[in-house]
């Protein structure tokens, strides 16, 4: 594992963010289907405890795209979809096969990677 950086300058929070998305969502794969899958799915079989340590990992990336200076429809957005998670996360079975279709981390990186190209451009970086 690397050390991530500590500064506050965009690049830096990107590398932590897209950590962090790692491994809530695609730190493992489940054999035979080939899908990835992270601590926000483990953690949901633990009842209402893993639902909320999920919840709060995601929300320290809605945090991290506060200190990139996002807007606050943005970050109302992302705190939503981080919400939901949570929210169906506490229904039995039902959450715990949405936390494997929904990823709202994802959806959270997508959109701060957005906003890193185009209000810091010198930060782009080509995803292969």
């Amino acid at each position: 594992m690397t050390n991530l950086p500590l500064r506050r300058d965009p690049a830096s929070i990107r590398l932590r963010v897209e950590a962090m998305e790692r491994l809530l969502e695609g730190a493992f794969i489940v054999p035979g289907i080939n899908r990835r899958v992270g601590l926000d799915v483990l953690l949901g079989f633990v009842p209402v405890i893993g639902d909320t340590v999920a919840a709060a990992l995601g929300a320290y990336i809605v945090w991290e795209a506060r200190n990139l200076g996002m807007n606050k429809l943005q970050l109302a957005r992302m705190g939503s979809r981080v919400g939901f998670d949570f929210a169906i996360g506490l229904v039995p079975f039902i959450g715990d096969a949405a936390d494997f279709f929904y990823r709202s981390n994802t959806r959270n990186l997508k959109t701060i990677k957005r906003h890193l190209d185009r209000h810091h451009p010198a930060g782009v970086v080509i995803d292969r």
